[in-house]
């Protein structure tokens, strides 16, 4: 009889539990928000016969009401939808509720690759960049150890018309 009622308490507190962990993740206030992914800056710093090495800023704003804890990022940047370059970083930062940080970056091209994006330069005032990958996080229990982003923008050409590409 003792053995019966000890494993029906068992079962119970199992389930309740289950219960607790289960109503924890479905609590309002528990879902995180994506970040806003934006291109700060870009610089050449590299180009030999076989790859351009460029680095790059990234502006990462915080929308939500807790903080971030950024591990590294990895993106990929395309211009005016050819893929520009790619990259990682393993800079940690720490982005408080509400505001923002500037990440830096530095992403690798093809020098094939950075041929095709300077032809989609050529006359244009302005061009259309896509910056996407994920930001991974310093994760906890219940809480995301990676978060998507997918940011389009433009970037004004108007400094470069003169240049002969």
């Amino acid at each position: 009889m003792r053995f019966h009622n000890r494993r029906n308490a068992l079962i119970a507190g199992c389930l309740g539990l289950c219960i607790l962990i289960l109503s924890a993740c479905s609590m309002p206030g528990q879902r995180v928000e994506a970040p806003r992914v934006t291109l700060s800056s870009i610089k050449i710093q590299d180009i030999n016969l076989f790859e351009a090495v460029l680095h790059i800023e990234v502006r990462v704003v915080n929308p939500q009401d807790a903080s971030y804890d950024i591990k590294g990022i990895d993106c990929v940047l395309d211009l005016d939808q050819v893929k520009l370059a790619s990259g990682v970083s393993n800079m940690p930062t720490h982005i408080p509720s509400l505001e923002s940080a500037v990440i830096p970056l530095t992403i690798y091209s093809s020098v094939e690759d950075m041929a095709k994006c300077l032809k989609e330069l050529k006359g244009k005032d302005k061009i259309n960049y896509n910056i996407n990958g994920k930001l991974h996080l310093a994760g906890g229990f219940l809480k995301p150890s990676m978060i998507a982003f997918n940011t389009d923008g433009q970037i004004s050409l108007q400094g470069l018309k003169d240049l002969k590409l």
